[in-house]
């Protein structure tokens, strides 16, 4: 097998990618190891620093690399993606998790399967162990590892993926915003862990916005803004929860608009949070909007069906319980709004069986949360739904049941038959007779239009949350 397959491999590579991303992914690789494999066939091995990068360039790359390599080589060549051994032993970049070391690395076949992306791999240590924090501030309990992906966080994963594996490069900085309770601290957690475990010197700093008010404050008053400047600006990485507390604090927003300007100057990375997209923020400068619109912003949507289920199952295992899959299915339908509240949910349902001696089932856990099933019964019904709707566009409620169909009452119309399928039990045929009749696949018509622009028009969204947050009281 040609020695100079890799090297030809990549000359192929780079003239077919972008060059950021063959800059950025292919080009820091050193050269793979090739192996006759049989058969006619070829082994490719590719040693890559952490598992960060393993992933992004198993999903993003290897089957193009695989394709452009047979091709060159005139015989099947199968790619093995493999973690370089540091310090005699491999290291998760993850969680510090030693892997067994192999004469050169531990190889890592798994594959990349619609389970594995749902699910993820398994936490690494139980949720309920105490988080520990470091001085960085990090909670080491929160990792991509314990972090369950799914739809609903995907393209914010994906990016926080990409910081962790190449911080400095694209998306500086990342914005990331939804809800409360939906894992936007998990997330900012989990790349300064990724990092710290990548880069042990980095100089990395997890903090609530509150506690940056904190700062400033104390340093104005002891007018010692050089430690202030000192603290913030020789950061490799920045992590800051909840900029939106940024609000009416101008001295505050003076500060870390420098602070922002001096990290992105060396090229240091800085993620924040909010709970509303960049234009939406009030009472903050417009400097500081614009630049946090100016590298890359994702929203994190409330999880979806399968997406609870998995975060349900997941953290009853760290919790040493079992829970069956149609408990898990019953309790996600009822509780919608966010991870914070599934994890309520469920600590109730353990509680409840521990205390009563009782194995969980579906029965079990209708008593556990009976409390918060008659408030959301109480509270979400799709004539609520349709007054919530109509009261926010300014139409009239008989709209809804209308067979009008100008733009300015089928849209509202259309957004209050999505809501009603996510936020009910009903099914289509009966949301379509409580909007006047109509048949079912003209709701699920509604459903899908309003689920697919929601992930693409940023207004559409946030005034979705709005209705969310309302319904939910």
């Amino acid at each position: 097998m040609s020695a100079d397959l890799w090297q030809r491999g990549c000359e192929r590579l780079a003239a077919e990618l972008p060059e950021q991303q063959f800059n950025t992914w292919i080009r820091p690789l050193p050269a793979a190891d090739v192996a006759d494999g049989g058969v006619g066939g070829a082994v490719v091995t590719l040693r890559v620093p952490n598992r960060f990068k393993l992933d992004w360039i198993r999903n993003q790359y290897a089957g193009r690399i695989e394709a452009v390599l047979t091709e060159l080589a005139g015989k099947p060549v199968r790619l093995e993606i493999a973690l370089a051994q540091r310090d005699g032993a491999d290291r998760s970049a993850h969680s510090g998790v030693p892997y067994p070391a192999a004469a050169n690395a531990a190889v890592l076949n798994y594959p990349v399967s619609a389970a594995h992306a749902l699910h993820g791999a398994p936490p690494t240590r139980p949720a309920s162990a105490p988080p520990e924090l470091s001085r960085n501030r990090l909670n080491n309990n929160l990792t991509f590892d314990t972090l369950v992906p799914g739809r609903a966080n995907q393209m914010a994963r994906t990016a926080a993926l990409h910081v962790a594996g190449a911080p400095g490069q694209m998306y500086n900085p990342l914005f990331i915003y939804g809800g409360v309770g939906l894992g936007k601290t998990h997330l900012i957690h989990a790349v300064g862990n990724a990092l710290l475990a990548d880069k042990p010197d980095a100089r990395i700093l997890y903090l609530h916005a509150e506690q940056f008010i904190t700062d400033v404050v104390k340093n104005y008053q002891r007018k010692t803004f050089d430690e202030l400047k000192a603290k913030y600006h020789s950061l490799d990485l920045l992590l800051i929860d909840d900029v939106q507390f940024f609000a009416g604090k101008e001295r505050t927003q003076e500060e870390f608009f420098n602070a922002f300007e001096a990290l992105l100057a060396k090229r240091a990375h800085i993620i924040m949070t909010s709970d509303t997209y960049p234009k939406g923020l009030v009472d903050i400068d417009e400097r500081l909007t614009s630049r946090f619109d100016a590298g890359l912003t994702v929203a994190i949507e409330p999880p979806e069906l399968e997406m609870r289920v998995a975060i349900l199952m997941r953290k009853a295992d760290a919790e040493g319980a079992t829970m069956p899959e149609d408990v898990a299915f019953f309790v996600a339908k009822n509780v919608r709004a966010n991870v914070r509240e599934l994890e309520g949910a469920l600590r109730k349902i353990l509680a409840y069986s521990r205390f009563s001696h009782k194995d969980i089932n579906i029965q079990l856990a209708r008593e556990a949360l009976k409390d918060l099933l008659s408030i959301q019964n109480r509270q979400v019904g799709v004539e609520n739904i349709q007054k919530t709707v109509a009261d926010f566009y300014k139409i009239k409620v008989a709209d809804m049941y209308s067979k009008k169909r100008p733009a300015s009452i089928a849209r509202p119309r259309q957004i209050a038959m999505y809501l009603a399928k996510e936020m009910t039990q009903k099914s289509l045929p009966e949301i379509g007779e409580l909007f006047g009749g109509r048949d079912h696949t003209t709701v699920l018509h509604a459903v899908r239009k309003i689920s697919g622009e929601r992930q693409k028009n940023t207004e559409l969204n946030q005034q979705l949350h709005v209705l969310e947050q309302t319904l939910k009281g």
